[in-house]
């Protein structure tokens, strides 16, 4: 299973959700308060919190990470790797008290989803990256994934991976194809059809099937969809609202479309290539999970530095390999079409990892919710889905 479907509802986080909504005077850091002594120099350690089933392994002993290791080999420098994060809200709660009271998290590196990263943005959580020890970065981030709503430049984050939000069907046995999101809603499909759960996660490309530009869209387009969605619950044509269980649901039967994370699909497909994946006529969402560093990060540079190594097309080919989703490294593409292996050489094909030109230009980075508009919001679409 793949870690992106991972994810959870907002529901758990609540707490959080109030804290950035409400805007809490004390939870801000000023910029000048968010470096530490940076002690990469003299100590040759790093502290790397990133989600399961994220990295590449070994084949025949899964506690070796091929890519880390030829980092530690290359720099001399020690990498602890924790997979702690299962909940972009969990790890908030677990790490907001140090941050909003100017304390260190004893993690040099971090990977959230964007729409989190948005939120530690705003609160001055992050230290801004130092892009001249960079140049990797610098060179080959991918051109789409360069200036998000919530970080514009990429002055705070960096992708670790990226993804698409679409629909996932059963051709075979629905008989016809999905082109678009409109195609969900008909007759033969009332009962089979699952959305996710989450707020963050499935709003966009609802949105992006009214034909919303979802890089400025309005809360009139929110509300738009949650008397949609209400409707659609009523009538019994949404089955439910899912997390990571629509994988099991599809390759079961009991769910013929729904909606899905790019990288899940790639690996259902190895076992059914029934399973189709569809970015939808009228667009799908693009998303990032980034890099970030933490203020008062103890191994800042040493941090830099590992970013700047998975930026290099050898090493991000390697990662894709293993991980299946969007590479936010283009360039990595021709390594791997240039693999003797078959089966490697196929990813480069794969719009699902390297999405082509025709795809990009259906493939959108949705704004972030606001501050302001988070708690209402949440309040509203939990209440639809049942949270």
């Amino acid at each position: 299973m793949s870690r992106r479907s991972l994810l959870r509802a907002l529901g758990a986080g609540a707490a959080g959700a109030t804290l950035a909504g409400c805007g809490v005077p004390a939870a801000f850091v000023e910029p000048g308060d968010r470096a530490g002594h940076d002690s990469s120099a003299t100590d040759h350690t790093l502290h790397f919190a990133n989600w399961p089933l994220y990295i590449d392994t070994d084949d025949d002993n899964e506690s070796k990470r091929p890519t880390l290791d030829a980092f530690s080999k290359r720099t001399g420098i020690s990498v602890t790797y924790t997979e702690e994060i299962n909940d972009n809200d969990e790890f908030f709660g677990k790490i907001s008290p140090a941050l909003m009271n100017h304390q260190q998290t004893g993690r040099d590196l971090i990977v959230i989803s964007d729409w989190m990263a948005a939120r530690f943005v705003r609160l001055g959580w992050v230290q801004e990256m130092d892009r001249a020890k960079q140049p990797n970065v610098a060179k080959y981030l991918d051109p789409q994934l360069r200036s998000p709503a919530f970080d514009e430049g990429r002055l705070h984050s960096v992708p670790w991976q990226s993804g698409i939000t679409g629909i996932a069907y059963n051709r075979k046995r629905l008989g016809r194809e999905i082109r678009s999101t409109g195609d969900l809603w008909a007759d033969d499909l009332r009962g089979r059809v699952t959305l996710l759960s989450g707020l963050d996660e499935s709003f966009a490309l609802l949105m992006q099937g009214n034909g919303v530009d979802i890089t400025r869209w309005t809360p009139d387009d929110f509300h738009e969809i949650c008397e949609q969605t209400e409707r659609r619950v009523r009538s019994k044509h949404i089955r439910r609202f899912t997390g990571n269980d629509y994988i099991k649901d599809l390759a079961t039967g009991d769910v013929l479309a729904c909606q899905a994370y790019s990288g899940d699909v790639i690996q259902l497909q190895a076992d059914n290539p029934d399973i189709e994946f569809v970015v939808p006529e009228e667009g799908a969402e693009l998303w990032a999970e980034s890099l970030m560093i933490p203020n008062l990060a103890r191994h800042k540079r040493n941090a830099e530095r590992l970013i700047d190594h998975y930026y290099e097309p050898e090493i991000a080919a390697e990662l894709a390999t293993w991980v299946n989703y969007v590479c936010p490294v283009p360039a990595a593409r021709d390594i791997l079409a240039s693999s003797k292996d078959e089966e490697t050489a196929a990813l480069a094909e794969d719009p699902l990892i390297f999405p082509d030109d025709t795809m990009r230009q259906r493939l959108a980075i949705a704004r972030d919710i606001t501050s302001e508009e988070r708690t209402d919001f949440a309040k509203k679409w939990n209440s639809i889905v049942g949270l």
